[in-house]
């Protein structure tokens, strides 16, 4: 039996260095003050400090396939993969990324993947935009088929901020959910019933939120999503690991509740959807559901009982107050094990 060790990741303000030369122009005049002072060698740290994690993933095998979101453009995901392929020697990433997205600061989600394992039509892939007011955000969809010729089809999130306030910015988030579940059907209609779908990303709402539960249909119960006979539903795997225990930086134990801590609270934006043909026992993909879980290696957990990752941030104006080099992101990533019989 195969199996397909998948996570998803949001790298935080992943920004070509302040004199990449092939900027937007937009973008280079909306970063400039946020950028300033962010180095070439502070950007190949931070590159570093990300690669580093990816490489832990999996038992230090590294995943299979890593959804990313906050990544500025190909650039910035092509030092990425070199970093971690020179680490990973029996590993050779792949990258899906389409620079579509009109986020206000051009952040875009992608997909690395392990070449030899995986093959990607590019005729099938995909950039479902969320629209906003204020610019749009991205759905990156990619069918990934394995060497045994099975079809895994896959969903990068990333929803819209809670900017201005979660209730008053809580309609973009569920337009998003609605934007899912409207593709979520199409797959089924186009591929199947049976289709193995994985939604994965950084959704900036908790599981229990309208735009996940009621807008994506995105649920707790396993069974409302195996005995459904049309609608598109999703059994959310979030649920699996609302509370997790790892150790601090410093050893010590800590119990996470949440992917994102904000204002001494956890909060579990970075979620892990699965579709009903991931779930029957006939599927020829399965998911492993109990393997869902936060990617908190204890190198990033910080000793703070109200901060879940140590950031690494951006100078914002040259601030050093604002970095932390030996950060990596706000976010930690999550992951979840697929067995192909």
């Amino acid at each position: 039996m195969a199996e397909h060790f998948v996570a998803f990741w949001n790298l935080e303000n992943l920004f070509a260095p302040e004199d990449y030369g092939n900027r937007e122009e937009w973008i280079a005049k909306k970063m400039k003050s946020d950028l300033k002072g962010w180095t070439q060698k502070r950007f190949d740290k931070k590159v570093g400090q990300l690669a580093s994690i990816v490489c832990l993933m999996n038992g230090g095998n590294g995943p299979d396939i890593l959804g990313v979101c906050e990544v500025e453009n190909r650039y910035v995901l092509d030092q990425l993969v070199a970093r971690v392929n020179a680490s990973l020697p029996g590993r050779s990433y792949s990258i899906v990324h389409t620079d579509a997205a009109r986020d206000q600061r051009g952040i875009d989600t992608a997909f690395l993947f392990d070449g030899p394992k995986y093959t990607v039509d590019p005729a099938e892939v995909f950039s479902h935009f969320v629209l906003r007011r204020t610019g749009t955000r991205d759905i990156t969809q990619v069918t990934f088929t394995t060497q045994k010729k099975r079809e895994l089809v896959a969903l990068c999130n990333h929803w819209p901020s809670r900017s201005g306030g979660a209730y008053e910015s809580r309609g973009f988030r569920m337009t998003a959910g609605e934007t899912l579940a409207y593709w979520h059907q199409r797959i089924l209609e186009e591929k199947g019933p049976g289709t193995p779908i994985l939604a994965m990303g950084d959704f900036n709402d908790d599981p229990f939120d309208e735009s996940l539960m009621i807008h994506a249909m995105a649920t707790r119960e396993r069974g409302d999503v195996t005995r459904s006979t049309s609608a598109a539903r999703f059994y959310n795997l979030t649920w699996r690991y609302m509370v997790q225990e790892t150790k601090d930086c410093k050893g010590k134990k800590k119990l996470l509740h949440g992917t994102i801590y904000y204002g001494g609270n956890g909060f579990l934006f970075d979620q892990l959807l699965v579709s009903k043909g991931l779930l029957l026992q006939k599927s020829p993909i399965r998911v492993d559901e109990a393997s869902a879980r936060i990617e908190a290696h204890p190198i990033m957990v910080s000793t703070s009982v109200s901060q879940g990752p140590i950031r690494f941030g951006l100078p914002k104006g040259n601030a050093k107050k604002n970095l932390d080099e030996g950060g990596f992101s706000d976010h930690f990533p999550v992951s979840v094990v697929l067995k192909e019989s």
